[in-house]
């Protein structure tokens, strides 16, 4: 991929979350590391790919750049409309913040709890439209920009006034994607978000973030655990390891010459159908895995 213009720059991001106290006496206040000191660019147009075993920090990443979390250190600059003068999320008032959540929007990974089980299908998705003033509710306008977004996410417009417990986990993530692009935005993370579907309905999901990013120029970060989904979907990897980028490498560049030995690790566990595959060693790493509390130096 041709890098174009940058979308998010971010600088030294690192993100702490205090651990309670095991002791009436312990004085000192521990942290869980989960993001240490990352530096990387995000373009517009691209589908950045984040993977990385359980625990290393890829679901938090996605949160702290969009200020669901506030970062510990560091920063997150957000260029806005081709501007060369990038906004600092980090520092921006709640206010402020709130205006620019319609650009910069999530899809949770979690169908089945993400979704207000007391609104409709019509109601989740009309939501943002509302709430950043792009329909008036009860609008024939909102009516139709809802009923538009459902038919882009293959939904059918009966759905409208279902419930989410009235569908399958594919059918509400079509539902959870569609109320993240209604407003549309021009980042999204996609934060594990084929991980709990079967493999076919994976595929329609994945074909149909293909096609609304193409639509629409969206940028992903999509984070997974999957690595075929990841090497299928992603322009770029980046790959975690105790909260730190270990490698960040085109895709085909990493799949094909992994340069880090966790990533070699990595992809040597990927399960494969190739014959010539037959008896390839896996190299796993020595040792237990770190604390995220007590990291290595």
């Amino acid at each position: 991929m041709t890098p174009t213009r940058k979308l998010l720059s971010i600088h030294g991001l690192t993100k702490r979350f205090p651990v309670s106290k095991t002791s009436l006496f312990q004085k000192e206040t521990r942290y869980v590391h989960a993001n240490e000191g990352i530096t990387m660019d995000i373009y517009e147009g691209e589908t950045l790919g984040v993977v990385g075993e359980s625990g290393c920090g890829k679901s938090t990443l996605g949160r702290v750049l969009l200020q669901l979390y506030p970062p510990t250190e560091g920063s997150v600059i957000y260029y806005r409309d081709g501007s060369e003068e990038g906004i600092d999320l980090t520092l921006l008032p709640p206010q402020r913040l709130r205006e620019l959540r319609r650009e910069l929007q999530i899809i949770f990974q979690d169908p089945y709890s993400s979704l207000n089980p007391r609104f409709t299908v019509g109601e989740i998705i009309g939501e943002g439209l509302i709430t950043h003033g792009l329909a008036k509710k009860g609008s024939e306008e909102l009516r139709k920009k809802v009923l538009e977004t459902m038919e882009a996410c293959g939904l059918q417009a009966h759905m409208r006034n279902r419930y989410p417990h009235q569908f399958s986990g594919g059918q509400r993530q079509r539902i959870a994607i569609a109320r993240a692009l209604a407003v549309r935005p021009r980042f999204v993370v996609c934060d594990e978000c084929v991980s709990a579907l079967d493999v076919s309905v994976q595929a329609q999901i994945i074909n149909l973030l293909c096609e609304l990013k193409e639509r629409e120029f969206l940028t992903y970060l999509f984070i997974s655990h999957d690595l075929s989904v990841v090497r299928c979907i992603s322009d770029r990897v980046c790959v975690m390891y105790l909260g730190h980028v270990v490698e960040l490498a085109e895709a085909k560049d990493l799949f094909e010459q992994p340069r880090h030995p966790y990533t070699v690790s990595l992809l040597s566990a990927v399960p494969s159908t190739d014959p010539r595959s037959r008896g390839r060693e896996r190299l796993l790493p020595e040792g237990n895995p770190p604390s995220p509390i007590h990291p290595p130096t």
